[in-house]
């Protein structure tokens, strides 16, 4: 069985590009080849910043023999019938076959295609592929229509077994393939042949080229570890990062290099984002200061004097960059200090939130208000969560935040403290925009945590009020994450809340654009509650219930729930309530009445009858105490408890008897056991 060796050979793939391009190659490719019948045994894709590569190995020589049996017109059947038949079968009448059925005699074509030759099958396939490639973007070059990511300079593209390796023929816009590739661009240059993909890996190895994106990345951060740890300083760990260096260089060579001195009092954040993202420099920092001291890049070469030049270049580019970051910061920092950030307020007032929300300055105010309103249920000053929703948002007019929009908030906070602000003012402007997404961090500081729950509020009851929701996979305002913001405060800090209060005091929504936006609220409980393993009709059950715009109380009804009918009395009292409820509503619905007026012990006739009367005489206040106090575990442990004596009853009592007035007390006994239970959750809405 030969093995298959692809490469694709350009100039520079983006980096972000790169890893995602190599996985189409690989999918399109062998979804191709098996489609034509050409089975593998296994195959692997690669990516650098000049090449895609993929290799199958164990293909098939060639696809196999198909013989295909089709049912035809009946022989007695109009010509043109059966002229559409043979047309479609690609044969001559002589060549059908007669077969005898019920109905008669039949024609049948058997078509049979022979197998393919393999190479002849992966020039077609991926000649098709690089026409149609999904590149997110393209271009084309020179006079051929041919689009590519970057200009593409030669395929390599051949099959190998026990006799050698051999040229699949392919000729692509003038691009025809061979059995040749090239080193690195600068230390190895010129082409060289290949013979196998293991023959093609070791020969890039040797002419500097580290084909796996996965070994250069392990190669970067194990050499850039190991300087940094040698000089007693710390890499600051980015995997994004990693990932992209990954993708711009052949062979890594890591070279540590100094930040000025004038550049050291600068937020670490600051540094660490400027480096990054103009200059793809890893921050190194000392582990005991935490400050940023020096910086890691990654070279696409080896010099004659270790890097020296390409360091010094890198330097006086990075110089110039930080040059700009520190006039931010010292303008920024002088506006904080000298008029307490009331420039950056008073600009926010020109700056649009949205065109039907009113302008960022007009937002700040609802924020601050509402902020002032929930500021009690979450322990938190009132005062200062107000005056921290008034702050929190001017570093968007700063300097430093237009230039590096990602460090909003942060830089607030740096700004908050330097203006004087209290801590917990300072902390909020960090922190109110968390979380982000279900794994980061909720604010846990009361103030941070009311500022960023009024923040979150005010976005989605504002949209709300403008119809402008989230539908299908489109939010483009965020929506469901801001959802989820605010589930996860409240579950953090445990706050009781009635949300529809709240959305009709925001923006002034209508009671039917409140329920709308509650059950937004619940959909996305639901995903969050999936996510923690309590089933959907358990979710269900606790919805049904009336207190349901209480996030905190719903999410602890459900889990109680949750917990009861993991036991063996649980699932057994869902029975028996389920039985209870269909015998109850069968006769409801064929006497005409509503059997709600209460039984009466005296007419027990069996000793089970009078126990499950005083079973549920003793659970009523148990369950109306437990309810009050919203402690849901206690009323779900109380309902257990009448498992026992629901069964019992069943089983030795039979509802419908001949007795009319014993048959209407034990209905309306049924109707007492349905009302209690649906006091702690709708158990109609349980899977049996």
């Amino acid at each position: 069985m030969p093995d298959l060796l692809i490469e694709l050979f350009s100039e520079e793939i983006p980096a972000r590009m790169q890893a995602r391009a190599a996985e189409d190659l690989k999918k399109r490719m062998t979804d191709a080849l098996v489609e034509a019948g050409l089975t593998y045994a296994g195959a692997a894709a690669f990516h650098t910043p000049r090449r895609l590569c993929l290799t199958v190995h164990g293909l098939l020589a060639e696809s196999p023999l198909v013989r295909e049996e089709r049912k035809g017109p009946r022989v007695d059947a109009p010509e043109k019938a059966i002229e559409g038949f043979l047309r479609g079968a690609g044969l001559t009448r002589d060549q059908l076959e007669e077969r005898e059925e019920k109905k008669g005699k039949v024609f049948f074509a058997v078509i049979e295609k022979p197998g393919r030759p393999a190479a002849e099958i992966v020039a077609e396939e991926l000649e098709k592929i690089i026409r149609n490639f999904p590149w997110p973007k393209s271009m084309r070059w020179g006079a051929g229509s041919l689009r590519w990511v970057r200009p593409l300079h030669s395929i390599l593209c051949i099959l190998t077994d026990e006799e050698g390796a051999r040229v699949v023929p392919m000729d692509i816009d003038g691009i025809v393939a061979g059995d040749t590739t090239e080193g690195h661009r600068f230390m190895a240059p010129g082409r060289f042949k290949v013979r196998s993909f293991e023959d093609y890996d070791a020969q890039l190895k040797r002419r500097f080229v580290v084909l796996d994106a996965a070994e250069r990345a392990d190669a970067i951060w194990q050499e850039a570890t190991n300087q940094a740890f040698a000089a007693g300083l710390e890499v600051v760990e980015d995997k994004g990062l990693l990932a992209e260096v990954a993708g711009l260089v052949e062979w890594p060579v890591v070279l540590m290099g100094e930040i000025g001195a004038d550049f050291l009092h600068l937020p670490p954040e600051v540094l660490q984002t400027s480096m990054k993202e103009h200059q793809k420099f890893f921050s190194v920092k000392n582990p005991k200061t935490g400050r940023i001291e020096r910086f890691v890049t990654v070279a696409n070469r080896e010099t004659a004097d270790n890097g020296a030049t390409i360091l010094a270049g890198n330097q006086k580019v990075l110089s110039a960059r930080l040059s700009d970051a520190k006039f931010f910061w010292d303008n920024d920092l002088r506006i904080a200090k000298d008029a307490k950030m009331q420039p950056w307020r008073d600009h926010l007032a020109h700056v649009t939130f949205h065109a039907k929300l009113g302008s960022q300055a007009e937002r700040i105010e609802r924020i601050a208000a509402l902020a002032a309103q929930l500021a009690p249920a979450l322990s938190a000053d009132a005062g200062l969560a107000e005056e921290a929703a008034r702050i929190a948002k001017a570093d968007l007019s700063s300097e430093m935040v237009y230039e590096f929009p990602e460090l909003q908030g942060l830089m607030g906070r740096y700004y908050a403290e330097a203006a004087g602000f209290a801590p917990e003012i300072a902390a909020a402007c960090e922190e109110h925009y968390s979380p982000l997404g279900p794994t980061d961090d909720v604010p846990t500081a009361p103030v941070s945590a009311t500022v960023a729950l009024a923040d979150k509020l005010d976005t989605l009851t504002g949209f709300w009020a403008i119809d402008e929701k989230p539908t299908g996979s489109k939010d483009p305002f965020a929506l469901r994450r801001a959802a989820l913001g605010v589930i996860r405060i409240l579950m953090q800090h445990g706050t009781k809340l009635a949300m529809t209060p709240v959305f009709t005091s925001c923006h002034d929504l209508s009671a039917d654009t409140a329920a709308d936006l509650l059950s937004f609220f619940h959909d996305r409980l639901k995903v969050h509650l999936r996510d923690e393993g309590i089933r959907h009709d358990v979710i269900d059950a606790c919805l049904a219930m009336e207190g349901n715009d209480d996030l905190v109380a719903l999410v602890a009804r459900a889990r109680a729930l949750q917990a009861v009918l993991s036991t063996e009395d649980g699932e057994n009292l869902v029975q028996g309530f389920k039985r209870a409820n269909n015998i109850l509503t069968k006769e409801e619905e064929k006497d005409g009445v509503a059997y709600e007026f209460g039984a009466d012990p005296k007419f027990a006739e069996a000793a089970e009858e009078t126990a499950l009367f005083n079973a549920l005489e003793a659970a009523k206040p148990k369950l109306d105490a437990a309810n009050a106090a919203e402690d849901y575990a206690a009323a779900m442990e109380t309902l257990a408890t009448l498992r026992a004596p629901i069964d019992a009853f069943f089983e030795a009592v039979q509802v419908n008897t001949d007795n009319a007035v014993v048959r209407r007390n034990r209905l309306n006994l049924l109707s007492t056991i349905r009302s209690t239970v649906l006091k702690v959750a709708d158990l109609t809405r349980i899977e049996a």
